[in-house]
């Protein structure tokens, strides 16, 4: 009888809690993708390695080669417990920073900072400040060949990577709305010295570039589809005024997009504005012209991706860059059009290969000039 009732009291008595989850700790992680790109172009470009608009060529230069200045390195960072909420930072490098001028500096390229940015992140709300692209261009072409300068750059791709502060308030769950505003530094794009740097026609006007940012997201939140208009404005001092010290306005109204179709996606951006060069080489590069008067441009790129499995991907698209030819000083470019065609494999493991066909149509007084470009790459990720 004492037996049953030791039994029934043991049987009884409620089970024990399971011990608790163990605390979300500080992480730290690091990243990088060693790639080597092998190229031949078929005429003369603005660049061998990573060409973006054709340049003018009577004679027909062409040239082939390969580099490792596209690798990157990074590192991750979080922590679940900052100001009340989640902390991620994110630091991005590639050897993308210039060459020495000394013999064989081709394979001895300078390291560069992409991207660093800090982001504390709420319920509703998010703080971003570092170093990103524009607000309003967020996006970029899915590329192997074009890592240290993304494709369709001067073809309707804004991408500069800039100082900013960048708050963003969304909600929703399955429909996801956010509300984004940025302040940028302002900066023309101008080329520095190289290692001294002076206020460029941006900087001189004391005033930070300002945009804003309205999206709609769907489908899971680690891989959703997105479509969204923004808007810039900035200010430039007309330093191509002779004596003058006149101030222009750098404004845009922009549309970007990524769609999931199942195995497809479909990305891209549109913008209409004038002197914005500063935000990824808009106008192709140039901001003021005839004049001094601000170039007026519209432009846009668009890609069509198709991941046929894990380790197969099939893509291609086009992007165009289309100044208003008054504004355009006569020694300018007036036009530029560039499609391409890419296959990336990614087998088990970390081994990462590519190919990309780029053609490049660059118009100028004199009429078209274009290039064709073919990138093999091959590397390796962790």
């Amino acid at each position: 009888m004492q037996v049953l009732l030791l039994i029934a009291l043991t049987t009884q008595q409620p089970a024990s809690p399971p011990p608790p989850p163990p605390a979300a700790k500080p992480t730290i992680e690091f990243t990088g993708t060693v790639l080597m790109n092998g190229f031949y172009n078929s005429a003369r470009t603005n660049n061998s390695d990573v060409p973006v608009f054709a340049d003018t060529d009577a004679v027909g230069i062409s040239g082939a080669s390969a580099t490792m200045r596209q690798t990157r390195l990074g590192a991750f960072v979080t922590d679940p417990d900052v100001l009340g909420g989640s902390f991620s930072g994110e630091i991005d490098l590639d050897f993308f920073g210039g060459q020495q001028p000394a013999p064989g500096n081709r394979t001895f390229p300078l390291i560069r900072l992409r991207r660093a940015i800090a982001t504390v992140e709420w319920t509703h709300l998010q703080l971003m400040f570092g170093q990103e692209t524009p607000l309003v261009s967020d996006r970029n072409p899915r590329s192997l060949a074009g890592v240290a300068i993304p494709d369709f750059s001067t073809a309707g791709n804004l991408w500069f990577w800039l100082p900013q502060v960048r708050v963003t308030a969304q909600y929703g769950t399955d429909m996801r709305f956010a509300i984004q505003g940025a302040v940028l530094a302002p900066i023309s794009g101008a080329i520095q010295g190289p290692v001294a740097t002076q206020p460029d026609s941006g900087e001189r006007t004391n005033r930070p570039y300002l945009e804003g940012r309205l999206r709609l997201g769907w489908g899971p939140s680690d891989d959703p589809s997105e479509v969204a208009i923004g808007g810039h404005i900035g200010w430039l001092r007309g330093v191509y005024n002779a004596g003058t010290d006149s101030m222009i306005q750098s404004h845009a109204i922009t549309f970007d997009t990524r769609i999931k179709l199942g195995r497809a996606e479909l990305i891209g951006e549109a913008f209409s504005g004038q002197a914005i060069s500063g935000l990824g080489g808009g106008g192709i590069g140039q901001y003021a012209g005839t004049g001094g008067a601000p170039v007026h441009t519209t432009g846009g790129w668009g890609q069509l991706n198709l991941r046929a499995n894990p380790a197969w991907m099939f893509g291609g698209g086009c992007g165009i860059d289309d100044p208003k030819d008054s504004d355009v000083l006569a020694t300018g470019r007036f036009r530029n059009f560039v499609c391409e065609s890419h296959v990336e494999w990614r087998p088990p493991g970390p081994l990462i290969f590519g190919f990309e066909y780029r053609r490049l149509k660059t118009r100028y007084a004199a009429g078209d000039f274009t290039a064709n470009h073919v990138n093999l790459a091959a590397g390796f990720r962790f």
